[in-house]
């Protein structure tokens, strides 16, 4: 969840790690710092805010110069968001400097220990106590740092991505990981180290992604080497040709990463069925499905594992597995799945989602289904992440970087791979017809067309938005595959605007949330034609008749939800179970509206992370 930059090699680190610290802010922050090495001390500035409370407080504060540098950006787990708690943390001595993306569960009996040897601290995180451990280990036991951070990451207990050298040893820079995502990227003589490639797309393409219980130790002039924490084995890195260019990291013109990833759906859920979907052959290939069919054909059930819109991606899914396939299908959170003991066999699959690959949650879930004997299978959008590495197989989704911490396009690319998913198993199975089969198809391939029309209408919602940006509640309605887009909904408007909003199945209304309404709350009902057209109708009228303000999301040319509706949003006419596609456009600009025109922080809302990587 926090941001980790590092630099070592020719060139000043200070504005490599700076302007990578930019590019990892989606990943959702409350303070920042940076280290850096000028030749001869260790020059160190951190606060509490954004990197540019940051980068205003360096200027004129301390040397800016130096060809090795730490940069961080923090979300707090141990310790209010304050300058003090801000990484990086120095060691007692002050010759060692760290920065870590994680937690360390059993900090306090360490904290205690070293106490008693002597060691002060400052801050109340988990990170200081990890430093200190180190430079004790190190000091004890007169090894070189590399050999005294593998000794004591064996005596923490759970997840970090940690980057640290030494003032005495400047030519070095030591890095590990265990549960959150690291990434090394080889230029020229000079390396970097980042949570994801975005930091230094510009000076090289080639990386290497450390696996879990993986350090690194990285020096000029020489080969990294990788070792085991375990057992300080030897470990032959893969280096990585990154697909990633800049472009792509970039507003592109527009004023925030949401709003150009809202309308790059078009593009991109072609480019996820792209080469995957022949609707004229009436053929779906997906490469890491081909080779393990009869697991999904002979599974007694699918299990989907999966955190907030991507669990909604995968309660879409529910819906069209077994309405085509016929294979009875459990919707997960992640994050209580294995909590529960829950029963899984050899003849599950369990399907995990999620957008980064490095979900903490879901990757804990994946382990504990492949431990009872479940094949597993991944669903993912950034390559060569942990998700894609730890389950059996797979699918890409292809939307590329998705920087905008409130999730848009990777929904709905998730969707269109599930989608696929399911269409193929209904063809082999024989519970779906030729005709309907290839009338989905072909109307999955018009998918884009729908979206890019459904984006046509944003003239029209940016008046709806302006009309309730000031209310304190939302409700969002809808049924069969379109109450998981409710839900997500719902997801969207508290993310960004922090306006409480609720998703509920339509029908549930009147078993509790109908207490709610009066002319104050905006209730908004996905009305298109579908199975449950006329009882939808009959919610909206339960609605109007206690003065609620409603906002529909309507099929183009509807009459009869028209006259109920305060408000309309349209969508091209779509099937039923490939709505959800083309319903959740509206929603997710109706939620950023309203948010920027509440002055809110978009594309970083508060307290949240893009990537998350505790549990």
């Amino acid at each position: 969840m926090c941001g980790i930059v590092g630099y070592i090699g020719k060139r000043e680190a200070y504005p490599i790690i700076l302007n990578g610290l930019k590019r990892l802010e989606y990943r959702g922050y409350d303070s920042a710092g940076i280290a850096l090495y000028d030749g001869t001390d260790i020059q160190l500035c951190k606060t509490k805010g954004k990197v540019a409370d940051l980068e205003s407080k360096i200027n004129g504060a301390m040397s800016s110069s130096g060809s090795l540098g730490i940069g961080h950006t923090r979300w707090a787990t141990h310790g209010v968001p304050n300058d003090i708690n801000s990484h990086p943390h120095y060691s007692q001595s002050g010759d060692l400097v760290i920065i870590h993306n994680g937690i360390i569960e059993n900090y306090a009996s360490i904290k205690q220990e070293l106490i008693k040897r002597g060691y002060t601290f400052v801050s109340d995180t988990d990170t200081e106590v990890l430093v200190n451990l180190i430079e004790d280990v190190k000091k004890n036991e007169q090894v070189k740092l590399g050999k005294a951070v593998q000794i004591a990451l064996n005596q923490v207990v759970g997840a970090y991505a940690i980057a640290l050298f030494d003032k005495n040893k400047p030519d070095e820079i030591v890095v590990a990981k265990l549960g959150s995502p690291l990434a090394i990227g080889i230029g020229d003589d000079e390396f970097f180290v980042a949570s994801d490639a975005s930091p230094f797309i510009e000076f090289t393409n080639n990386a290497i992604y450390l696996e879990d219980e993986e350090m690194a130790i990285i020096r000029r002039g020489r080969d990294i080497k990788v070792r085991k924490i375990k057992d300080d084995s030897i470990v032959a890195p893969y280096v990585h040709e990154l697909q990633l260019n800049l472009e792509q990291i970039e507003k592109g013109g527009f004023d925030h990463f949401m709003l150009k990833e809202i309308y790059e759906q078009p593009s991109v859920i072609k480019d996820t069925y792209r080469g995957r979907l022949l609707a004229d052959e009436g053929i779906i290939k997906l490469g890491g499905l081909e080779d393990y069919i009869q697991k999904f054909i002979n599974a007694d059930r699918i299990i989907i594992v999966a955190c907030g819109t991507s669990w909604h991606a995968g309660l879409v899914a529910e819906y069209i597995f077994e309405d085509w396939a016929r294979i009875p299908v459990e919707v997960e959170y992640a994050s209580e799945f294995r909590y529960r003991n829950p029963i899984i066999t050899e003849k599950d699959v369990v399907i995990a989602i999620s957008q980064s690959g490095e979900t903490a949650d879901t990757l804990a879930a994946i382990k504990l289904a492949k431990e009872k004997g479940a094949f597993v299978y991944g669903i993912c959008n950034v390559v060569g992440s942990t998700i894609s590495r730890e389950t059996h197989s797979g699918t890409y989704t292809h939307a590329g970087p998705e920087i905008g911490v409130a999730s848009t396009k990777a929904f709905t690319t998730q969707i269109t791979v599930l989608t696929m998913i399911a269409l193929k198993l209904a063809k082999i199975k024989g519970t779906i017809s030729h005709r309907n089969y290839m009338l989905l198809l072909r109307e999955l391939e018009m998918i884009p067309s729908k979206v890019e029309e459904t984006l046509k209408t944003d003239a029209n919602i940016v008046k709806i938005a302006e009309i309730f940006k000031d209310a304190r509640n939302f409700l969002y309605l809808g049924r069969g595959c379109n109450f998981p887009v409710a839900l997500e909904g719902a997801l969207k408007l508290k993310e960004i605007s922090y306006i409480h909003a609720e998703g509920y199945p339509a029908a549930e209304m009147k078993h509790g949330p109908i207490a709610l309404i009066d002319e104050h709350m905006p209730v908004v009902v996905i009305a298109v034609n579908s199975n449950h057209y006329e009882k939808v109708v009959s919610n909206i009228q339960e609605i109007k008749s206690r003065a609620g303000k409603i906002i529909a999301v309507v099929t183009e040319g509807d009459t009869t939800v028209r006259e109920l509706a305060d408000y309309i949003m349209e969508v091209p006419l779509t099937p039923e179970s490939l709505t959800p596609l083309v319903t959740t456009i509206p929603l997710q600009l109706l939620s950023y509206h309203i948010a920027v025109m509440l002055g809110r922080n978009v594309d970083q809302p508060r307290n949240l992370a893009k990537s998350v990587t505790v549990e």
